[in-house]
């Protein structure tokens, strides 16, 4: 009876496995190979074409999908260096859309950009920026994008492999003379020297090292700048001991307003005489980063020499050359101590006559200012830009008073004040000096953000999200070490350095939040950028950006949804039709009858022993 019990349990779990197996839709197909698989191995996809202007900062945005079968931790993208060679097209390439779009100059190949993780099978929208190239013509170009995965950062190189590269089509077009201000045609290029630095002195026999400050005084970027000194062999005309070859300074770009040092050490002739020198000097430079149509501009600084004194030829006599007194400018102080460009303020000086011997009498000061644009920086508020004083002993000092306003819209600098003084001495009549003093005067400094782009402005609990926006210093001094921080409780705390915005420039933040819980709030975010001044003071400026963060119900679906189904493509037929649309049915129904059997099967063992206990005790009581 155990044999035949067992094997009812084996026939009948063979039936309902059976019935399983054949329900279970598509396990028919896949038992003779007929498992349908997909292959899409593509990364990058754009919704739609991205449009730039020549010599303008483009972003090209595209979706990137994560097609390696596995999680990345963190995924880096570039634009690919491969057949990247400007200078070398011809008409039909810069014609037709074959060159690369973007200027190789701006460190386009040097840093991965990294875009964060990506789950496996999961899709993020990223972006790249470059500058337009000036030389393109109006049409379509292609653009190779790399993606890279970072699998050790302990490497020198950061680690990155890469992953695969693909193409990403863009729409060029030529900017106007009209519309744009980047048109070379139109532009009048310009450099100044020196600006807002003394006059370098140098003196015999010791070597002169100096430094000269060379602006790019015009409205567009130059590149391949370089700045020569103009030698001379005449000691008359240059000072300096002619020692190296070359005195070329060499520049790859020079941006809009960007300063540059030029260094230099010389030795000062012997045969040089005190006096101030004349240093010509031109400098080269290209419109365009393919290097071609080189310009040339000419300027001049000033040098001091103190040498032996110039002899006068015919030994004359002077009739200036008597004693007199020595007036300097001991100190000076404003109220307020800042001045602010615009504002109104009082200057205190006191003038010194620094002679031991001699006095001054019938002193007549008077202040001139620095002029910027062919405009004084300061000028009389109260009263007259001129102060008297009756008499100034040898070694005394007096204090005057000037209330003088400030130019508004000057760079923030130091500007000259001068003093003149004429006066007289008991052996000098109507003697003449000029001092001078350095007034600083600042700017407030003044930002303003451009639109907030967030993709996606909704995310779930552990996505990400990428955030863009710029940064423009509408100020006239430099913004230093601004950052961008993001704060929220639905997001990770999340800062992104942006570095030092000159004026009239834009910092472009470029960063990922990442949702830690689900917003509770009407979704914003705050924003603080912070920036420093040149004295290092912390200044803040608070903005809003809209991100939903939802609750992650990927694992509620994973677990809901073991195995996601495939849609038919056509109705079956015939019995495994009937069992791919009753399989639940069938196996309840197999589990009732398994029940049944096994209720059946227990009754008849029971009935067949108490057949053989009723017999046995039959046996026993015939004997």
């Amino acid at each position: 009876m155990k044999s035949t019990f067992r094997r009812w349990i084996a026939f009948v779990l063979t039936v309902v496995w059976t019935v399983g197996f054949l329900a279970v839709p598509g396990a028919g197909e896949r038992g003779i190979g007929k498992l349908r698989a997909f292959a899409d191995n593509q990364w990058i996809f754009t919704d739609k074409i991205p449009s730039g202007k020549t010599g303008k900062s483009m972003t090209v945005s595209f979706r990137l999908r994560n097609n390696s079968g596995h999680d990345i931790k963190k995924l880096g993208i570039r634009f690919d260096t491969n057949g990247v060679d400007i200078g070398d097209e011809d008409e039909d390439d810069l014609k037709y859309g074959y060159a690369f779009p973007f200027e190789t100059t701006d460190s386009t190949f040097e840093k991965i950009k990294s875009v964060g993780s990506l789950s496996d099978r999961k899709e993020k929208t990223v972006s790249l920026t470059g500058r337009v190239r000036r030389d393109l013509q109006n049409g379509y170009y292609t653009v190779p994008i790399s993606v890279f995965e970072q699998v050790d950062s302990s490497q020198d190189d950061g680690g990155w492999v890469e992953l695969t590269s693909e193409n990403v089509r863009v729409w060029i077009s030529v900017s106007t003379s009209g519309t744009d201000d980047d048109d070379d045609e139109t532009k009048t290029y310009d450099f100044v020297l020196g600006e807002g630095q003394s006059t370098p002195y140098g003196t015999y026999p010791d070597v002169m090292n100096f430094s000269i400050n060379l602006r790019n005084n015009s409205p567009a970027t130059v590149y391949n700048v370089k700045a020569s000194i103009i030698l001379d062999a005449d000691s008359a005309k240059f000072p300096f001991r002619i020692n190296d070859v070359n005195y070329d300074r060499m520049f790859e770009k020079i941006g809009v307003d960007e300063s540059v040092p030029l260094d230099y050490s010389f030795a000062i002739r012997q045969d040089s005489y005190t006096g101030y020198y004349p240093i010509q000097m031109k400098i080269y430079y290209s419109k365009s980063s393919t290097g071609e149509e080189l310009q040339t501009f000419e300027t001049t600084f000033f040098v001091h020499i103190t040498s032996k004194p110039k002899e006068d030829d015919q030994n004359e006599f002077n009739e200036h050359d008597r004693t007199k007194a020595r007036l300097i400018v001991d100190g000076f102080s404003t109220n307020p101590d800042r001045i602010v460009a615009g504002d109104s303020f009082d200057l205190t000086l006191q003038i010194k006559n620094a002679s031991g011997s001699v006095s001054a009498s019938d002193v007549l000061l008077t202040v001139e200012s620095e002029k910027v644009s062919d405009s004084p920086v300061f000028s009389t508020a109260e009263g007259s830009s001129s102060v008297a004083i009756s008499s100034l002993g040898a070694g005394a000092v007096q204090t005057v008073k000037f209330r003088l306003s400030s130019r508004a819209g000057v760079d923030q600098r130091s500007y000259a004040l001068t003093v003149k003084a004429k006066y007289d001495s008991p052996e000098y009549k109507n003697a003449e000096d000029s001092m001078s003093v350095d007034i600083p005067v600042y700017q407030i400094p003044r930002l303003n953000t451009g639109t907030f782009e967030v993709m996606p402005d909704s995310i779930s609990v552990g996505e990400e999200s990428n955030v863009m926006f710029g940064i423009n210093n509408t100020g006239r001094v430099t913004l230093y070490n601004v950052m961008a921080t993001f704060e929220a409780d639905s997001i990770q705390k999340t800062d992104s350095y942006v570095g030092n915005i000159k004026s009239g420039e834009t910092g472009n933040v470029d960063c990922m939040l990442t949702g830690i819980a689900p917003t509770a709030d009407d979704g914003k975010i705050k924003v603080r950028i912070s920036y420093e001044d040149e004295n290092g003071n912390v200044s803040e400026v608070e903005k809003e950006l809209s991100l939903t963060v939802t609750e992650d119900f990927s694992s509620m679906d994973d677990s809901m949804n073991p195995e996601p189904m495939e849609p038919e493509e056509e109705q079956k037929t015939g019995i495994v039709g009937f069992l791919s649309q009753y399989w639940m049915a069938l196996v309840a129904a197999a589990v009732i009858v398994l029940g049944i059997v096994a209720v059946v099967i227990g009754r008849k063992i029971r009935r067949e022993r108490r057949k053989k206990q009723q017999e046995a005790s039959e046996d026993e009581s015939e004997e």
